[in-house]
């Protein structure tokens, strides 16, 4: 089964969580992948969400973490593509198991998207 290059990414940079403070709470999207966050985002400057499908399996038995999987995205700045933007992507998860010790990780990123669901040409 192929897989997009965003949940590559997503699944990637889970696996690579950096320690941090948990999240606020908002209302989360329940999502497989994060391409309708991204959108979202573009369209209305931020959207929550929490992963489901897959990818949460694979995480969860890496990690040795039933937490779920929060991932919040914000609109940082257009770019000069129509529909185009920059974005601050962070995923959370609780509870973790990385090199013996349980923690709260987070990473948090940044990836050009646009708004049906391409990446931007480069210029």
């Amino acid at each position: 089964m192929k897989r997009s290059p965003l949940v590559l990414a997503a699944t990637l940079a889970l696996l690579v969580l950096a320690p941090t403070a948990s999240a606020q709470s908002f209302a989360r999207i329940p999502v497989a992948e994060m391409k309708p966050l991204l959108i979202r985002a573009i369209e209305q400057g931020s959207a929550h969400g929490v992963l489901t499908g897959e990818a949460v399996a694979y995480v969860r038995q890496k990690f040795d973490a039933s937490a779920p999987i929060e991932i919040d995205v914000r609109t940082l700045h257009a770019l000069p593509q129509a529909g185009c933007s920059r974005l601050e992507v962070t995923t959370r998860q609780k509870d973790v198991l990385e090199k013996a010790e349980r923690g709260d990780q987070a990473l948090t990123y940044q990836v050009s998207y646009c708004r049906d669901g391409r990446f931007p040409e480069k210029r």
